[in-house]
């Protein structure tokens, strides 16, 4: 049998370490690559050919759902499990339309990783028992059909809303997507109008709810 190989996607170093520990104690596994940011995960799937990826969803530059969602389209056979500390049921709805074959928190133990990469490899989808329940009674009521406010932004205009949370200028957004000025500007108006949100504090907050940034302790 051939090893399964992994690619870990997390911004914070020692997380990493720990779930390659966890990783490297299951038998036919090889960690083969780490990466810090979306845009790392792309490029190292591009050239470590992975099979799985444990994807965080909160790193900087570009966050873990757009990232599963790029990875989708440009890397068709890798299977992405998010691996995140939000058991909130929307989170997890973002994460399967964005093209995820799993969900675990990060609290899972060895024997539920294991769980994940034998349900994945089967092309199942696997969900953490901690969240199966609720995710299952939102699908009964309707609720997961309906596409939250994020979702039904621009792929660009989430993009532009992460970076404007994490600090980022007008003029350093512009140069980080190679955009004019004036194009990122009017992203930032048509999501702020979109949002109903008007301010740059508001968009922090609301991209701090919807888990594209991370608050440090």
């Amino acid at each position: 049998m051939n090893a399964i190989r992994i690619l870990l996607a997390d911004d914070h170093t020692l997380v990493r370490a720990g779930v390659r520990a966890l990783l490297e104690e299951l038998p036919d596994v090889t960690v083969v690559a780490e990466a810090a940011d979306g845009h790392q995960a792309l490029a190292f799937t591009k050239a470590h050919q992975p099979h799985v990826v444990f994807m965080d969803v909160a790193m900087s530059g570009l966050n873990g759902l757009e990232t599963t969602a790029r990875m989708a389209k440009e890397f068709p056979d890798v299977r992405v499990i998010i691996l995140s500390m939000h058991a909130n049921e929307e989170y997890i709805w973002q994460a399967l339309r964005a093209g995820a074959s799993g969900y675990l928190l990060k609290s899972a133990s060895t024997a539920e990783l294991e769980l994940a990469l034998k349900a994945v490899g089967r092309g199942e989808t696997y969900l953490d028992p901690g969240v199966a329940r609720r995710v299952i009674a939102a699908y009964v009521s309707g609720a997961a059909q309906q596409k939250s406010l994020i979702e039904q932004l621009s792929p660009r205009q989430r993009e532009i809303l992460q970076l404007v949370a994490e600090g980022r200028t007008t003029k350093e957004i512009a140069f980080v997507l190679n955009l004019s000025v004036k194009t990122v500007e009017t992203h930032r108006a048509q999501l702020m109008e979109r949002l109903d949100i008007h301010d740059v504090p508001g968009l922090v907050r609301y991209a701090i709810r919807q888990g594209l940034v991370s608050v440090e302790p």
